[in-house]
Formats: C-alpha cells, structure tokens, sequence
C-alpha cells in the first residue's frame, strides 16, 4: 500500500481519520470541551472552527454541509442554534487548546479542546497615549500664573518639587513589578 502524499492519518486511513474527526467535533460541540491527544486536537481545530463558520452563516445551505460531515441531527442543531449566537462576535479562533501533561498508560501527550465562548473584548490603543498628552498642559498652567507674584513663585516652585516625588513613586513600583514578574 502506497504511503498518503499528505502527512499520517492519525493510525488509520482516510475514511477513518474523516469519521473519527467527525466524531470529535460532535462531542466537542455536544460538550463544549474534550481532552484528547495533543495531535487528534491540533487536527480537529480546523475542522471545528470550519463548522462553526458555516454555523454562524445560518442559512440552509451551510446547515446541510455541516449535516454532511456531522451525521447527529441535534448536534448540529445546538451548534447552530446555540454555539453560533455565542461566537457571533469572534471572526475566528473559536477554540483553544490547552496541554494537561502525558497520559498515565501509553505517556502520549494530552491537550484539552476547549470552545472559546467568551464575549470579545477589543482594546482600546488610543486612549492610553491621549491621556498622559492631556495632563502635560494642565500641569504647566499654574506655573505660568506664578511669575505675576514673589510670594506665590516661591510656594509654585516648591509644590512641583513634592509633586515630582509623588509621580516617580508609582513608576518605581511598576519598575519593582516588572522585575519580580521577570523572575
């Protein structure tokens, strides 16, 4: 028998690789985690993350192509009906795969599947740089308004100097935080 020209089929052929991916997904869908090894996982994810796809589409088309690789009716009805409005957020990476160490009988590496279903969270780059910009101007303005009186110089000119102190404090302790996350 001539060797597959794309890769091992996971100890079996074709067929049997396409079945038994079917077969995990429909128990990853039905509930929402699996562990298995650490290979059937990383090819199970495209094939997951593919249904999903197609689940959130929604139309009949996609729920008749999900029905040809998942012969279970009501698995692909949760994944439609209850997966997919979940996800519906996320443009990808709907599942995730965690290493949990060797199996105790063969010492074959295990991984957990996991679906990721989690809301979004988009981070906001602008605002952090916009705020430091925004108390630079503050800060100058009563130094501007010193010069006018003696009295009230000398006091500004000390009250920077106690500031100072104060703003570098926290800085140093990120600094210490830094440091002791390093190690």
């Amino acid at each position: 028998m001539p060797k597959p020209t794309k890769g091992p089929r996971l100890g079996g052929g074709p067929a049997h690789e396409r079945l038994m991916l079917a077969n995990l997904s429909a128990a990853l869908f039905t509930h929402k985690s699996i562990t298995t090894t650490e290979t059937k996982a990383k090819r199970l994810r495209p094939l997951a993350e593919r249904l999903i796809t197609f689940a959130k589409r929604g139309d009949l088309h996609a729920r008749r192509r999900v029905l040809s690789v998942i012969g279970d009716k009501e698995v692909v009805h949760v994944l439609f009906s209850e997966i997919a409005p979940l996800v519906a957020d996320r443009e990808g990476g709907y599942t995730r795969i965690t290493k949990v160490g060797n199996r105790k009988g063969d010492n074959a590496p295990m991984a957990v599947i996991e679906l990721v279903l989690e809301p979004v969270t988009k981070k906001a780059k602008a605002a952090p740089k916009a705020a430091p910009a925004a108390e630079a101007p503050v800060e100058e303005a009563p130094a501007e308004e010193a010069p006018a009186e003696e009295a009230p110089a000398e006091e500004a000119a000390e009250a920077p100097a106690e500031e100072a102190p104060a703003e570098e404090a926290p800085a140093e302790e990120a600094a210490e935080a830094a440091e002791e996350k390093s190690e």
